[in-house]
């Protein structure tokens, strides 16, 4: 009697842990579609350097662009709420040109594939 209690808790415990795996991986996988998919692109070099990874009870999503920051929050004057960016216009001369800018205007793609990726989480796990 014992060890048929024992059996079936420990099947219990591998069923819980193995579905807490499976709600990581489907969220790092979630969040990477989400990502990738309203990324904007122009060359595809920020939706390309978006990676993920899953081992186990860990997921991880990462974005290796370096103007991924610049295109999520804007810049100079467009730069959202908090943002310690100038909010002056600059010049550069490119292609013997010289050209005037006020900022870019923010492309949000990460913050709301998180917001995504949490409900689903959530939803997942209070199933």
């Amino acid at each position: 009697m014992g060890n048929r209690i024992t059996r079936g808790l420990q099947q219990y415990k591998q069923k819980v842990l193995n579905d807490v795996k499976r709600g990581v991986a489907e969220t790092t996988v979630l969040l990477h579609a989400e990502s990738s998919s309203r990324a904007p692109v122009d060359t595809g070099a920020l939706k390309n350097s978006i990676d993920m990874s899953v081992s186990g009870f860990h997921g991880r999503v990462s974005v290796g662009s370096s103007y991924a920051l610049y295109l999520e929050f804007g810049t100079g004057i467009y730069a959202t709420k908090g943002s310690r960016a100038k909010k002056i216009p600059w010049s550069y001369f490119k292609d013997g040109k010289w050209y005037r800018t006020y900022g870019m205007v923010a492309q949000p793609f990460w913050y709301p594939s998180i917001d995504e990726a949490r409900r689903y989480f959530k939803s997942y796990f209070n199933r």
